[in-house]
Parts: C-alpha cells; sequence; structure tokens
C-alpha cells in the first residue's frame, strides 16, 4: 500500500497443549530458527524467537497487512507440522488453543530481545504460570481463569 508507514513490535507467547515439556535441546534451537523463517516468509521481520520446555515466545515486527491472529495461525500450524513431519516428539504435537499478545514501541526492543533469549535464565526463578500472569497483569488485560492455558504447576 502507498504512504503507509508502521513500526508493530508484538511479543507473543503461546503453550504446548498439556503443557507437555516436550520442546527438548535436541531440536528446540533449530525450531526457533525455523519459526523465524515462517515469520519472515510470512512479512514479519522476526526479533526474537525463544523458548523453553513448554512454551514459546515470538517477538516480530508485523506488517500492516496482516493480523495478528493470522500470523499466529500461520506460525502454531506450519511449526506444529514441521515438529509432527520431523517427528521431534512421541505421539502427534499440537499447541494449546489462543496466545498472549503484548506490543512494545520501539525504544523497549533491546529489553525485550534480552527477556526473551533469556528465557532458559528466566526459568530457573519463575514458572510459565507466574511469567504469563505477569505479562498479563502489567499489561492490565482482563483475563477469566478458566480461559488461560493449562497450567500444571
Amino acid at each position: 500500500m502507498a504512504n503507509t508507514y508502521s513500526q508493530l513490535n508484538v511479543h507473543c507467547v503461546f503453550a504446548v497443549k498439556g503443557r507437555e515439556n516436550c520442546i527438548t535441546q535436541n531440536f528446540r534451537d533449530e525450531l526457533h530458527r525455523y519459526m523465524s523463517g515462517i515469520l519472515a516468509n510470512d512479512g514479519s521481520f522476526p526479533l526474537a524467537v525463544n523458548g523453553w520446555l513448554d512454551h514459546v515466545h515470538v517477538f516480530f515486527e508485523l506488517p500492516p497487512s496482516m493480523s495478528v491472529s493470522e500470523q499466529m495461525r500461520m506460525l502454531k500450524a506450519t511449526s506444529s507440522k514441521w515438529i509432527n513431519d520431523n517427528k521431534f516428539v512421541k505421539g502427534k504435537f499440537s499447541w494449546q488453543e489462543g496466545y498472549g499478545a503484548f506490543s512494545y514501541s520501539r525504544s523497549q526492543r533491546n529489553s525485550v530481545i534480552n527477556y526473551i533469549i533469556n528465557q532458559e535464565e528466566h526459568h530457573k526463578k519463575h514458572s510459565f504460570r507466574e511469567e504469563y500472569l505477569g505479562l498479563l497483569k502489567k499489561f492490565e488485560i482482563p483475563f477469566e481463569d478458566n480461559y488461560l492455558f493449562e497450567f500444571y504447576d
């Protein structure tokens, strides 16, 4: 679109169905690289992709021609198919329904990138439940407990 300018920095978080700890070291880095490629192919600009055993954080610039929900649908569908096709986990892999989406200004990008890159260290001190609820509260997003991810802490 002519004369359309934007900078939409989006941080999304989503979890493995059943919150299984199945995103193991043997394919985790490859998964994150693959997800970065999906984002780029869809016209988004990946800034950071990382996660832990049961969830993933993606931070990217979203083009004005795509919605967050469409990007997440594509990312989750394509990555789960890739995991299943490569048989990285026993049984059928899938992501839980839904995701959390949070927007940041350009001046906040480096701190968000560092936060996402340091997920392993972060989860030595905080559970995914604490992390996710903390994001919802920080962004003042109203939520109902029965519509959150499945938590098994």
